[in-house]
C-alpha cells in the first residue's frame, strides 16, 4: 500500500508526545539539559534560528544524533518549519531507541517566538 506523506505525518505524531511553542518554553526552564534539535536545512536556520538549538537537518539525522546526543535517555524537543520534518524525525529518533523525545508541534514563528523570548 502506498502512503501519501501527510499519512505518514500524522501516524508519526500518532506516537509522538507533543507540544505546543510554551510547552516546549515550560519543558526548557523545568530541565535545563534538554536539547532542542532544528532538523530544517542549514540555510533555513541562518535565516531564523531557534534560541539553543542544535541545526541537524532532516536528511542526516541519522548519521549525525549519536554524536550529539549519546545517552539516549537524553530529553530532546524536536522542531522544524511547520511540524512534519520534526514528526518524522521524532519517529525515526523512537525507532532509534532514544526514549525521552517530544515534539513541538506548531509553526516556526511560534517556535521563536515561544523560545526565543527573554
Amino acid at each position: 500500500m502506498i502512503k501519501k506523506p501527510m499519512e505518514l505525518i500524522q501516524e508519526a505524531k500518532s506516537g509522538a508526545f507533543c507540544l505546543t511553542a510554551e510547552g516546549a518554553r515550560a519543558q526548557l526552564r523545568e530541565d535545563p539539559a534538554t536539547l532542542i534539535i532544528d532538523v530544517r536545512e542549514p540555510e533555513e536556520v541562518a535565516a531564523s534560528a531557534v534560541a539553543g538549538a542544535v541545526n541537524i537537518p532532516r536528511g542526516v539525522l541519522e548519521m549525525k544524533v549519536e554524536q550529539l546526543v549519546p545517552a539516549h535517555d537524553a530529553p530532546v524537543l524536536i522542531c522544524c518549519a511547520s511540524g512534519g520534518r520534526a514528526a518524522l524525525s521524532a519517529k525515526t529518533l523512537r525507532d532509534m531507541g532514544y526514549t525521552n523525545v517530544k515534539l513541538i508541534d506548531c509553526t516556526h514563528q511560534e517556535i521563536v517566538a515561544a523560545i526565543n523570548k527573554n
